[in-house]
């Protein structure tokens, strides 16, 4: 048996996080992991898949300024884009990521962790010998999730591609189809038709249906321009693989479409089938519910036993993003080393011991054509939230920098205004190269910066961030 203060069950992101915060206030803490150090992010989302779009987003900028697109002679090198993506993925291989666990000593064990009693982890490694952890003061699970594959006939056996095949794929298939209409489905269908693939989009709910309306219809008509079949409101009744290797999938309405590989992106499950929760009165399989300083609550609303038990990341369900994650792990390392020395909990909303962001303002980029970038609430949200707000939107494109930027520029701006504090609560941008103006507005949101300060804050010309002057004038300040 060994004793660390901290245990922390997934290596992902938002383990290692948790863990160097946790070493760096002075406690001992060690990390289990079965699979690859680094996790989801590192090998089959975040990096290799922004890896596989860059090209892409790089040949079409190019294009659409004069003089650098008479020097574009050629298409896409689609084995180019796909060692390029291998290097960010690091081959698949974590002796980098393992080494900075060294570097900041956070000893590692590979194994799958099973939570076994109050305080103690019970890890199985590889070759079935056992090793049991006992954490003086919490654990933490960060195990993430997994791909949802839905109950439709014979999908299972048809063994669909899942985000991770579909980025990991060594082989651009001639014909892909995609069920789904959110971020996954929408980033792999714009890479797969820039590579080369015929892409036939399954989106029964819609195209990024959960952002402002304006994002699924600009991102549903680019695609559609791309050559993408975008099939709004189709619903796959059932999947079968042919003899030959092709899907074939049939709709509700009983067409039918052919396709090399099929991608299943609806949504994700957490990784919490098999870590013992049973043992300690929660369900396996489930969505563990925390409290803002990431404390798993059991069914009756209270900490777990006295509290030992944390949960951070896609695991809680709160924000499946990585950076997200990275943020509740710093908030769960810093609170976890607040409680063990005794020291004051800051746990009031935005203070230090609480992930108030979670709730009011939370960053996304999906890297599709044109690039959604978004934070906080969009108006059909805050409108719900029961807000008295006033919505303001802008043409991006009617920005000096836009034009200058790029030849037949086309976007939208929207901020979301709650009338009764005059701060933003929400703020959407879609247009080209977009990801990188969206911490202005998590500044202005998070900060709830009041529209009178804003209007100091003078935005370079020419920008396409003078866009923010535009809103600013079209509400009236």
């Amino acid at each position: 048996m060994t004793t660390y203060d901290v245990v922390v069950i997934g290596a992902g992101p938002v383990g290692e996080n948790v863990a160097d915060r946790v070493v760096q206030g002075g406690l001992t803490a060690a990390i289990v992991e079965r699979e690859l150090v680094g996790g989801e992010c590192s090998y089959w989302a975040c990096m290799p898949t922004k890896a596989l779009l860059r090209s892409g987003a790089a040949l079409r900028g190019a294009r659409q300024v004069p003089g650098a697109r008479e020097a574009v002679t050629g298409e896409l090198d689609v084995a180019a884009v796909l060692r390029r993506r291998d290097a960010f993925a690091s081959d698949w291989d974590d002796e980098g990521q393992v080494a900075w666990l060294d570097s900041v000593g956070v000893p590692l064990l590979r194994g799958h962790g099973r939570i076994s009693g109050d305080r103690v982890v019970e890890v199985t490694a590889a070759d079935g010998t056992t090793t049991t952890l006992t954490a003086r003061h919490a654990v933490v699970v960060a195990t993430g999730s997994g791909a949802l594959v839905p109950d439709i006939e014979g999908l299972r056996d048809a063994k669909p591609w899942t985000s991770r095949e579909t980025v990991a794929a060594k082989e651009v298939p001639a014909r892909l189809a995609v069920i789904g209409g959110g971020v996954v489905a929408s980033e792999m269908a714009t890479a797969f038709s820039q590579l080369g693939s015929s892409v036939t989009m399954l989106a029964r709910d819609g195209v990024l249906h959960l952002n402002e309306p304006f994002v699924g219809e600009q991102v549903a008509a680019s695609l559609r321009d791309k050559g993408v079949s975008v099939r709004i409101g189709a619903e796959a009744g059932s999947v079968k693989r042919n003899d030959d290797g092709t899907v074939s999938i049939t709709l509700t309405d009983g067409e039918q479409i052919e396709a090399d590989e099929l991608l299943v992106a609806i949504g994700r499950t957490p990784n919490t089938q098999d870590l013992g929760l049973d043992g300690i009165g929660l369900k396996p399989g489930a969505w563990l519910a925390v409290d803002g300083t990431m404390r798993v609550l059991g069914e009756d609303g209270n900490p777990v036993g006295d509290g030992w038990l944390y949960a951070a990341g896609d695991v809680n369900r709160r924000v499946l993003l990585t950076h997200q994650g990275k943020y509740q792990a710093r908030v769960a390392g810093d609170v976890i080393v607040a409680r063990a020395k005794g020291e004051p909990v800051d746990d009031a909303p935005w203070g230090r011991h609480a992930a108030t962001a979670d709730e009011r303002a939370v960053p996304q980029v999906v890297f599709t054509d044109p690039e959604i970038a978004s934070v906080g609430l969009t108006a059909a949200n805050a409108e719900a939230a029961g807000l008295r707000t006033r919505v303001v939107d802008y043409d991006l494109a009617a920005t000096a920098g836009s034009a200058l930027h790029a030849e037949g520029y086309r976007g939208h701006a929207r901020m979301v205004v709650d009338e009764d504090r005059k701060v933003i609560v929400g703020f959407t941008l879609a247009g080209p190269d977009v990801a990188e103006m969206i911490h202005a507005a998590t500044i202005a949101v998070a900060g709830e910066v009041p529209l009178d300060r804003l209007w100091h804050a003078v935005p370079a010309f020419p920008t396409v961030s003078e866009v923010w002057l535009r809103l600013l004038e079209a509400y009236g300040r």
